[in-house]
């Protein structure tokens, strides 16, 4: 499976964080995770409020660790919500709310991004600007 790379992680945070600034969006913390959940490379705009780096990452290990989009764990956490705490205990933490995308692989995620600073949605748009600027396949599910 091909791994994703320091150069496309890197590329991700730059495109988010340009997307959001474009836009006018609240300071954004960026967060990419490799397919094993290790952070591959993280960016913060000026003025990010603080924890927003720690929400960004729970957002991104959530969804690989689950392998389904933070939308979908949004989902998961009204309608079985012993479940997903649950799981927090067995895959360390995670922010059931958009904003954190699965990258798509040929065999399986290569990683995930979680973006944390606005509203969830934006935060989702975000992701989803950074990883099509990677020239790479989202999955917000």
């Amino acid at each position: 499976m091909p791994a994703l790379t320091l150069e496309q992680a890197q590329s991700i945070v730059s495109a988010s964080l340009a997307h959001a600034r474009d836009r006018g969006f609240k300071p954004l913390a960026v967060a990419v995770l490799d397919a094993r959940g290790a952070l591959k490379a993280f960016g913060a705009a000026d003025g990010t409020s603080l924890r927003r780096g720690e929400i960004a990452i729970g957002k991104a290990n959530g969804a690989i660790g689950m392998g389904v989009g933070s939308r979908s764990l949004g989902t998961m956490a009204v309608e079985r919500p012993h479940f997903v705490a649950a799981a927090v205990h067995a895959i360390g933490p995670l922010v059931p709310v958009p904003g954190g995308v699965l990258i798509a692989g040929a065999d399986g995620p290569l990683g995930a991004v979680g973006i944390s600073g606005e509203t969830s949605e934006n935060d989702e748009a975000a992701a989803l600007a950074g990883i099509a600027a990677a020239g790479l396949t989202a999955q917000p599910g």
